[in-house]
């Protein structure tokens, strides 16, 4: 049952991360530059298990009880997605996509870090996905295996995101060409300007 229990949070937290999504853009495109790649892994990895330890402990009911904070995060998320896909179509127009870190900007890392964050947390729906989703459905196992279940959601954070920003320099071959960087940064910018629509346009339910 333990194990059972790890296997099944895994394969749900798994589930809810490798989708596509604008947190994992940014971190797929940290992880190409090679830029404080593990100041981004760390940061998302650990914000993804905060969140679900709160929402096996029960605060993810709150969330549900506050949908005024969500229609907050819902407007500056769609603000950030927006202004972040205009830079993004910037750097496609331009061809200004790189696989150099930014270098000689003392406040690179901080950008970077403030970055993360609202990726992170100006995002409604990771309230709704890692809190109310993934605390609902460890309530399906009693006791101690409600633990064993965030044990595993918490493992597939940490899995995902160390391969997706750590494995990038994989395809680094590929984006040593400067089209290649206008390709993603085009589709970067489509996706953001995307999402920030669906977060106007759709309001939380």
């Amino acid at each position: 049952m333990l194990l059972s229990a790890i296997a099944t949070g895994f394969v749900t937290g798994a589930g809810l991360i490798i989708a596509i999504g604008a947190q994992n853009a940014f971190v797929l495109r940290q992880g190409l530059q090679r830029s404080h790649v593990g100041l981004v892994v760390a940061i998302c990895a650990l914000s993804d298990i905060a969140l679900i330890l709160l929402g096996v402990a029960g605060i993810g009911a709150l969330v549900l009880e506050w949908p005024q904070l969500l229609q907050a995060l819902r407007f500056g998320g769609a603000a950030f997605l927006g202004w972040y896909g205009f830079l993004a179509s910037q750097r496609a127009w331009r061809g200004s996509g790189t696989l150099a870190p930014d270098q000689g900007n003392e406040n690179s890392m901080q950008r970077v870090l403030l970055a993360c964050l609202a990726f992170t947390f100006l995002n409604p729906h990771v309230y709704l996905d890692t809190m109310v989703l993934v605390g609902s459905l460890s309530t399906r196992y009693p006791g101690m295996l409600q633990w064993a279940f965030a044990l595993g959601a918490c493992a597939a954070s940490v899995a995902w995101f160390s391969a997706l920003g750590l494995g990038a320099r994989l395809l680094q071959p590929i984006f040593r060409k400067p089209n290649a960087w206008r390709v993603l940064d085009g589709c970067v910018a489509i996706f953001m300007l995307t999402l920030c629509l669906l977060l106007l346009l759709h309001p939380l339910r």
